[in-house]
């Protein structure tokens, strides 16, 4: 049986997207306790908002590592990973 295409290519890339997803979910929140419909907003501007979140809260990384570690898409932690 032929091997199923993985989803990503690399680890940096899983740990990116879900880095990326979190800042804008945790974006769409704030808006949402702000009385604001998410669905006006344009998606540029809840993107360029979530590259700013991400950007102040570099713990984010961290906690898309260990998803990606629960997930499956990694086998283990990249910063520990020989070179």
């Amino acid at each position: 049986m032929a091997r199923a295409k993985s989803l990503f290519h690399s680890a940096n890339q899983a740990i990116n997207v879900l880095a990326r997803l979190a800042a804008k979910n945790a974006v769409k929140d704030q808006l949402r306790a702000e009385g604001v419909r998410v669905t006006l907003i344009p998606p540029r501007e809840i993107a360029e908002k979530a590259k700013a979140y991400l950007d102040a809260n570099p713990h984010l990384y961290e906690e898309a590592i260990q998803r990606a570690l629960r997930m499956g898409l990694i086998k283990q932690h990249p910063l520990s990973m020989e070179r």
